[in-house]
């Protein structure tokens, strides 16, 4: 593409890493990690528009769609995996898919990326609707697995955005919404599970958090519809009815059980009290 350039693989700034410190490389490290909040903060208001519009997709039915390679990949594959956990929200609402499958996860799948045409065959086998949301991520811009599948679906008509490190990309040409997070040359050159999958990370709880927020998971500032899969969440949500309600420990931990979430726990406790207030 003309004037596309890979600010990502510039050379890094720091020389001859294998002569430092420990303590100076990781000075180094923390220097460069520090310029990613900003640079995201570039972003927010790309990140704001795919917000706005994929709310009442998931609204309607729709969902949200990560597709990426490598360690993109994987990070859309983590984030599609805590929203079950983290907000009750049922399976398969938010997936996350990574060039070369599962067992890419754990272990490089020599190009898998390069098939341009696999993105978009994994995900016509969740069968897509006009609806649902698809969110490319790629640090370089250039992945051929996630550009086919981005042009694909815009062909299709279904909504695209993109999350990439350098400027221009191919990647954020054929998304509808390009989110665009500049974070330079890597501490150690072209190593982009550093700053730039830290910056991926950063957009992708953004773009997940405030689309639970504005599906409704969220209340006040609580996690009220989160599973409770061990002792510390049930604790924890104990502790947020007792909040709410006022009710001692033992009894808000015994809604909570009996009732399954913090919401319904709370619900039915308003229900009653209003009934009891009515009768009175």
């Amino acid at each position: 593409m003309s004037g596309f350039r890979k600010i990502t693989e510039t050379p890094s700034p720091y020389r001859h890493l294998e002569t430092m410190p420990v303590r100076e490389l990781l000075a180094g490290i923390n220097a460069e990690d520090r310029k990613v909040a900003d640079a995201v903060s570039q972003a927010i208001p790309r990140v704001a528009e795919l917000v706005e519009q994929l709310v009442p997709r998931m609204r309607q039915g729709g969902r949200l769609f990560y597709i990426g390679a490598g360690t993109s990949g994987r990070l859309g594959v983590l984030d599609a995996s805590e929203i079950l956990p983290t907000y009750g929200m049922p399976q398969g609402v938010v997936i996350g898919l990574i060039a070369g499958g599962e067992a890419a996860l754990r272990c490089s799948v020599e190009r898998a990326e390069d098939a341009e045409d696999a993105g978009w065959q994994e995900l016509l086998a969740h069968d897509l609707s006009p609806l649902d949301t698809v969110v490319g991520i790629a640090a370089s811009g250039t992945t051929p697995y996630v550009i086919g599948a981005l042009r694909r679906c815009r062909d299709a008509g279904i909504l695209t955005a993109s999350i990439t490190c350098n400027p221009d990309s191919p990647v954020a040409q054929a998304a509808d919404i390009p989110i665009e997070v500049i974070t330079g040359a890597e501490f150690v050159t072209g190593s982009t599970r550093m700053k730039a999958g830290t910056a991926q990370k950063m957009v992708l709880n953004m773009i997940s958090t405030a689309t639970m927020i504005g599906l409704g998971r969220v209340v006040d500032n609580r996690m009220v519809y989160m599973q409770l899969a061990n002792e510390k969440l049930l604790d924890r949500g104990t502790r947020m009815i007792m909040d709410s309600t006022g009710l001692p420990y033992e009894t808000a931990r015994k809604r909570l059980q009996e009732y399954g979430s913090v919401s319904r726990a709370i619900a039915a406790w308003e229900k009653d009290n209003i009934s009891t207030a009515d009768e009175s």
